[in-house]
């Protein structure tokens, strides 16, 4: 018989599913929570097991949804303080409208999971297939609509800095997959609530309860451990949004930029300089308009905005660092685009390799239907006119001495499955960002996802940002060294090895989804056998 019942029911389970929703976010960093988001689920499932139709179950997993993704992304709202055009509280009113979409993959996992067991019996039917349906719908919001992976489920069992904690088991299953397990554990707690109330033998609730515990008890793991051969130096410095973009700054920023990263390096020894998202305002590719050159810190000669980068990286130097690139329109007359990209300056400063983001931020680097958005005045949601290209994806840079490196720009690290180039596998991955507009929740999440990047690949992930959460994370996940945020420091030591190719690396997100679609199948086949 349900708990709740009749008018209180009506009004009450709706608003707590809201509730439950807002307070399993609190599981992400920077609070790491994890215990109230397994009892927010179970919440959750216990409403789900009671609805009383497809449409209840279905509002409930909505507006879980909302509540989850509106605290999750409360970062976002930050953005809108940096951007003169647009005021600052219509960030709070972009946070709820986006909750609005991204609350429909909860939906669909709470439909999903009650048309599947809403006739079989109420025991681990319901967190079965809410974990298979939830799996699928977490990897389906990785790519819909050009996607948006930020804050998977699975990121609340993920250790502090000097410990994976249950995230150790992704290489084997994956992100979503690990979403999975953690919708399983809160199913645990789900079950000793059954349990006291006298539906199971009475040491079920105590066993049920200590079941999560595993999150507390992982140990170290051996993968990612020892150390590497390529010495590395790591800028973050701190240089702050207001005047990152500001033209009258770009000298200052760089040269706070190039003395943080120490002297050159000589012929007989090998460095890798890494320098965030922005790290360098000029253009480093010739060929453009001389008026694009301009505003930039070597007016017109990129030659020697990129031969001074070579005397300060030395001879036995390579800079892998931040920077923009045009595409000019076919006359080569004006910039129809543009191309957020890292550029890998040698010490000769020459160009030796480049790489294009390819995961683009909707509203942030491009306005999507620009044709029909523009024309109401929307186009302020984006800075300037220009938009920015995709890349084409993950690529490997073979850097000679410097190692192979894999680039993933900002929040692209943040795409499970679609950080390295397959059959093409680096060395490391490098990850420079400009986290300086993500508030105080957006770079501590952003960090946890580059860890479980790591975790998954068995690579080691280097971390540069403008302005914090930089870092250095083995191949195991965990943190062997960081500059907190607003410092400005330099990080130096060994690049960590890479472990041995994982089973994810080898399959990508097919392993996840066929694990979820198995949950699905298992919950299904028993509910059905049960109608009988």
């Amino acid at each position: 018989m349900p708990v709740l019942s009749g008018r209180f029911s009506k009004l009450s389970a709706p608003l707590l599913a809201f509730v439950a929703g807002a307070v399993a976010a609190t599981g992400f960093e920077p609070l790491s929570f994890w215990p109230v988001t397994l009892a927010a689920l179970a919440l959750l499932m216990h409403f789900l097991r009671n609805a009383q139709g497809w449409k209840q179950a279905a509002l409930l997993g909505w507006l879980f949804g909302v509540g989850h993704f509106w605290l999750g992304n409360n970062w976002i709202a930050t953005a809108f303080t940096y951007q003169a055009e647009m005021p600052a509280w219509l960030g709070w009113i972009a946070v709820f409208l986006l909750s609005l979409y991204l609350a429909v993959y909860p939906l669909l996992a709470a439909l999903g999971a009650w048309l599947i067991t809403r006739r079989g019996p109420q025991g681990w039917l319901m967190p079965v297939a809410f974990a298979g349906c939830w799996i699928v719908s977490e990897w389906l919001r990785s790519w819909v609509f050009s996607g948006f992976a930020w804050n998977p489920l699975g990121a609340v069992a993920l250790g502090g800095f000097d410990r994976p904690g249950l995230a150790v088991i992704l290489p084997w299953i994956g992100t979503y997959a690990l979403s999975g397990v953690v919708i399983l554990l809160a199913g645990a707690w789900l079950w000793a609530f059954d349990g006291w109330r006298g539906k199971a033998a009475k040491w079920q609730p105590a066993l049920a309860l200590a079941a999560p515990a595993v999150l507390l008890l992982i140990p170290y793991p051996t993968a990612g451990q020892g150390e590497g051969t390529l010495p590395f130096r790591l800028v973050q410095p701190d240089v702050r949004q207001e005047v990152l973009n500001d033209p009258r700054e770009y000298e200052a920023n760089f040269v706070k930029t190039a003395l943080l990263s120490g002297p050159p390096v000589a012929d007989d020894e090998t460095t890798l300089f890494l320098w965030p998202e922005s790290g360098v305002p000029d253009y480093l590719r010739p060929g453009y308009p001389r008026r694009y050159y301009l505003a930039t810190t070597y007016g017109a000669d990129p030659a020697r905005a990129r031969e001074r980068i070579g005397a300060m990286v030395g001879p036995g130097g390579m800079l892998l660092t931040g920077t923009v690139d045009i595409v000019l329109n076919a006359e080569g007359t004006r910039a129809a685009a543009a191309e957020n990209v890292v550029t890998a300056v040698g010490p000769g400063g020459e160009i030796a390799a480049g790489y294009a983001k390819a995961h683009l931020v909707p509203y942030g680097e491009y306005l999507p239907m620009r044709s029909i958005l523009e024309p109401l005045g929307l186009s302020r949601l984006v800075a300037g006119t220009l938009d920015f290209r995709p890349g084409p994806g993950p690529r490997t840079l073979d850097l000679d001495r410097w190692g192979r490196a894999g680039v993933q720009i900002c929040y692209e690290i943040v795409f499970s499955g679609q950080v390295a180039e397959r059959g093409n596998r680096p060395d490391y991955l490098f990850n420079p960002s400009n986290d300086g507009w993500f508030g105080a929740w957006g770079p501590p999440q952003h960090l946890a996802q580059a860890r479980m990047r790591a975790i998954e690949e068995g690579l080691p992930v280097l971390r540069s940002t403008t302005t914090g959460i930089s870092a250095v994370i083995d191949a195991g996940g965990v943190v062997r060294q960081h500059i907190p945020k607003h410092q400005a420091s330099r990080l130096s030591g060994l690049v960590p090895p890479a472990t041995a190719p994982t089973l994810f690396s080898r399959t990508g997100n097919w392993l996840p989804v066929l694990l979820g679609i198995l949950l699905i199948v298992v919950a299904a086949v028993a509910s059905r056998r049960t109608r009988r």
